[in-house]
């Protein structure tokens, strides 16, 4: 089992950035496919983007494409989300997930554990 803890949210303005990180414990980090998704008030959870256990293999929801970028430290037991020139529609609770299986997951149906989530908001 891994406990998943995200931090870095915050409010930002539009065109903004921020640095989400998501810290875990227990089982070695390196054993999980990660990924990132979100959910704003009113809305179903959707993804964002994933990472592979080894971190050489990404990929993004095409809403995020070319603006928000993801990597891992597996020596650090670590993976951020890197967001770039933020947009309203971006405001939404991010949780950082992992699953048991390599590869990358694209539904959180795929995942096995999410952290508590951290809120972002956008404005201008």
């Amino acid at each position: 089992q891994v406990q998943l803890q995200e931090s870095g949210g915050g409010l930002v303005q539009v065109g903004g950035s921020l640095r989400l990180s998501c810290g875990s414990s227990g089982r070695p980090f390196s054993d999980y496919g990660m990924g990132w998704f979100r959910q704003a008030p009113g809305k179903e959870r959707e993804f964002v983007a994933a990472i592979s256990a080894s971190g050489l293999s990404s990929s993004f929801a095409r809403l995020v494409q070319g603006r928000f970028n993801i990597g891992r430290d597996n020596s650090k037991n670590t993976m951020h989300l890197q967001m770039n020139n933020l947009k309203p529609d971006d405001t939404a609770v991010y949780f950082c997930c992992a699953r048991s299986a390599d590869g990358l997951g694209l539904e959180s149906s795929e995942y096995d554990y999410c952290g508590q989530g951290t809120q972002v908001t956008v404005g201008s």
